[in-house]
């Protein structure tokens, strides 16, 4: 395993991180012993970051961790997240009981990062959480870094969807540690710029601006929901920018491996190992319904980023791609 700067934090993590979510579902969903198998393969490979939220399950996912990290020597750093309801203006209460809840579920006295995670945008819409909410005098950032100061969480960062313009204006506060940032395969725009011809949801200058202010930059999203990494569907594949459906990904992902072939390995192998290749990543996370889908991964991030000649494949496969 790999180990790359999170930010400027001093940590050291891994350049796989055990995703918790509800898309790939392995802690909500499978039974006790094949969590318990997967945690053990991820530590015994080096993992030592496992990520999740309090949406992830309704709690289960915390809940999951929490109980079975206590069965092995090991002490991942874990993260998890908390949603605001943009109807209740009370923000630190909401932040406040959620974050307890979340320590409580993972048996835990704090957490090594807390990240928003709702969108955020010019104003405040639906989930979305307006920029002012979270910058503003006794904002969302103040409320984390009370709860820093109290000791409850080392680090606080946000999930880096919605506006990029409000985006990097949180970015370029010098105030978090972090960004869950969007990419992937069919959508690499937070980190290289595509051609007019791939149509995607515009990220772009995201990741510079992490590294610009020592932000650390997670990848998120890396199979887009599943649609990169296999044909077959769950029925929890569920896109999260405007302008995306499973159709709109299914097309781009399919027009991809018709370029590439198995160049890179298997179509999850290639989605991380083309993650791989941009180091400013600080990791990416991979989410799991199955020990194999693991065991992938690991294989994956053992053969190392992509060589030269795929990257040009698909760079070809941008530019001629017609919708």
């Amino acid at each position: 395993m790999e180990y790359r700067d999170f930010g400027t934090t001093g940590l050291k993590i891994s350049e796989l991180t055990f995703g918790g979510g509800a898309v790939g579902g392995l802690l909500i969903n499978q039974d006790d012993e094949t969590r318990r198998k997967a945690i053990r393969l991820a530590l015994d490979a080096g993992i030592n970051w496992f990520d999740t939220a309090a949406a992830y399950g309704n709690g289960r996912s915390e809940q999951a961790l929490g109980w079975l990290l206590e069965e092995f020597d090991d002490r991942p750093y874990i993260s998890t997240k908390f949603t605001i309801d943009t109807g209740n203006p009370d923000l630190y209460g909401q932040i406040e009981q959620s974050l307890h809840s979340s320590l409580e579920r993972l048996r835990l006295k704090k957490v090594a990062l807390l990240q928003l995670h709702n969108p955020i945008g010019a104003k405040t819409e639906k989930r979305t959480i307006g920029l002012s909410e979270v910058l503003k005098p006794h904002g969302v950032l103040d409320i984390l870094d009370e709860f820093k100061s109290q000791g409850l969480i080392d680090h606080y960062g946000i999930t880096a969807l919605g506006d990029t313009t409000s985006i990097t204006r949180v970015i370029k506060s010098n105030r978090i540690a972090s960004a869950q940032v969007y990419f992937n395969l069919l959508n690499p725009s937070a980190a290289m710029t595509p051609p007019p011809s791939w149509p995607c949801y515009n990220f772009t200058g995201i990741v510079d601006t992490c590294f610009e202010h020592g932000v650390a930059p997670m990848n998120i999203r890396v199979f887009s929901a599943g649609i990169i990494a296999t044909e077959a569907r769950t029925g929890r594949e569920s896109p999260l920018n405007a302008g995306d459906t499973i159709e709109s990904e299914t097309d781009k992902a399919a027009h991809i491996f018709d370029c590439i072939g198995d160049a890179g390995g298997t179509r999850a192998q290639t989605a991380i190992r083309f993650a791989l290749t941009h180091p400013r990543f600080t990791t990416t996370i991979v989410g799991l319904a199955e020990i194999e889908h693991l065991e992938e991964a690991l294989a994956a991030q053992a053969l190392g980023p992509l060589p030269g000649s795929a990257i040009d494949s698909i760079n070809n496969a941008y530019r001629n791609f017609s919708s």
